[in-house]
């Protein structure tokens, strides 16, 4: 069964660091695409970042701040958030793809396989 476990959300300062892993099951993770979203009350389901096939994609609101990576031998892709906003609260989830183009990796829809979700709270 395939599932995915995001973790590692927690309260923040404004200027803080937090870790955020995606343990995988039911499948290794470098045949696939991994996509980080986040999603605030009120708002649409944002992409944060993507890595597949030793490419890595973030979103404009977070580039030069978070950082994508994956451990293959624990099969967990991590993302790595520094400096963080109040704006960047938000439900965190992990998602897995299929081959999509890379110019789609924003779109929720092409992934079909969904974590629950980590809390990240980011204020002080």
């Amino acid at each position: 069964e395939v599932q995915l476990q995001a973790s590692g959300g927690g309260l923040v300062q404004p200027g803080g660091s937090l870790r955020l892993s995606c343990a995988a099951s039911g499948f290794a993770l470098d045949d696939y695409a991994i996509g980080w979203f986040r999603q605030a009350p009120g708002k649409e389901r944002e992409g944060v970042s993507y890595i597949n096939v030793g490419r890595k994609f973030y979103g404009d609101s977070v580039k030069g701040r978070f950082t994508i990576s994956r451990d293959n031998a624990k099969n967990t892709v991590y993302l790595q958030m520094n400096s963080l906003k109040p704006e960047d609260t938000a439900v965190y989830y992990c998602a897995r793809a299929a081959r999509i183009p890379f110019s789609l990796w924003r779109v929720p829809s092409y992934y079909n396989y969904w974590g629950q979700g980590t809390q990240v709270t980011v204020s002080s």
